[in-house]
């Protein structure tokens, strides 16, 4: 008869001090960033307009860094002095240019704040007549609401004033910090490296200077794209006889900086405009914004994403409806740049670092 006795489960050995040791760091480690993560989030949250801010002053630094290092390459110039002379030339043509434009431009503004609601009302008035366009006109908001939706096109993120106080405040941080960031960009970079592992400090760097490369080629082309459609959409609209072309060109210019949403954002006053004139003004002005977008999207956008990041439109679109939907209209503004810098990290980070696939690294990228 055999003696089936059960057998025994194998003893494990016992965990030994060193083991729990490392299992209560692995513990401790995890807890720590998801408490960190849930705290970055709360902080993001609460404190987007001061984040926004400071992304748009690093933008500002960026761009002055940029500037300063070409007129240090072509004039040879020491870097604090080419600096000097960037921010002076800046401020001189900005100075000179709103000081000699600056009764128009104010005259043109408060006129444009008029003439938009009355537009607004010619068009009720004559779509009212057709019975198939009246749920249209009922649709319009209302006259009065215009002005009130058109000051909210400004960005409101002053962290300490509000209205117009609060986006001259904004302006002046911006580029006064960007001044600081620009003047001694190792002293903030090096400190942030610092903060991160000595084995994953050359890595670090690369993505560091990845970012900047990548965030100050938008930048310029973006910028000369900005005031090549200012100046084009002005010129083309004082040829068709558009009433306040000078500050629906700079208006133009100005939102430009958004792609796609802001064209859009650009045409509705000025066709609102030409339509308080004729419809056939109105169709021509259509099609000047049209055929500016063209250009725009089909010769400059090109030269400026092959210099800097391809983003597809459909994602510039959804990260614009995202950070508008959380943070307004400076998220709406900033999404773009925003955009190409969580790709450029995901990118680098995780497709390339996680993944392994060189593959994805960017042609001409050192």
């Amino acid at each position: 008869m055999n003696d089936q006795r059960p057998v025994a489960p194998p003893e494990l050995p016992p965990e030994t001090p060193q083991t729990q040791r490392r299992l209560a760091r692995r513990v401790t480690l995890i807890n720590g960033i998801a408490v960190l993560f849930f705290l970055g989030l709360a902080a993001v949250w609460l404190a987007a307009d001061a984040l926004l801010l400071v992304f748009a002053c690093i933008l500002c630094a960026v761009l002055l860094y940029k500037l300063s290092e070409i007129a240090h390459r072509r004039l040879h110039l020491s870097r604090k002095l080419a600096l000097t002379l960037v921010v002076l030339l800046l401020i001189a043509i900005v100075g000179l240019g709103g000081w000699a434009m600056a009764p128009q431009i104010s005259e043109q503004s408060t006129r444009l704040a008029k003439e938009i609601p009355a537009a607004v009302e010619r068009l009720q008035s004559a779509v009212e007549q057709h019975p198939l366009l009246k749920r249209i006109a009922a649709e319009l908001p209302a006259p009065e609401q215009i002005v009130k939706q058109m000051g909210s096109l400004v960005p409101n993120a002053g962290l300490f004033f509000g209205g117009l106080l609060g986006a001259i405040g904004n302006v002046v941080i911006i580029l006064f910090v960007g001044i600081y960031f620009a003047a001694t960009p190792q002293l903030y970079t090096t400190g942030f490296i610092r903060l991160i592992p000595q084995t994953k400090r050359t890595r670090a760097r690369e993505v560091q200077q990845e970012l900047g490369h990548t965030l100050a080629s938008w930048l310029m082309g973006k910028s000369a794209s900005m005031l090549i459609v200012g100046i084009a959409t002005s010129i083309g609209l004082s040829l068709l006889g558009v009433p306040l072309a000078l500050i629906l060109g700079i208006i133009a210019g100005l939102l430009d900086f958004i792609p796609y949403l802001g064209p859009i954002m650009a045409g509705v006053p000025a066709v609102l405009l030409a339509l308080s004139i004729s419809p056939e003004l109105a169709l021509y002005t259509v099609l000047l914004f049209v055929g500016i977008q063209l250009v725009e999207g089909y010769l400059l956008q090109p030269l400026i994403e092959a210099k800097a990041v391809d983003m597809p439109p459909a994602l510039v679109i959804v990260m614009q409806l995202i950070f508008g939907t959380l943070f307004g209209f400076a998220g709406v503004a900033l999404a773009t740049p925003l955009a190409a810098t969580l790709l450029v990290l995901v990118r680098m980070l995780y497709i390339e670092d996680v993944l392994g696939d060189r593959s994805a690294r960017r042609s001409g990228s050192g």
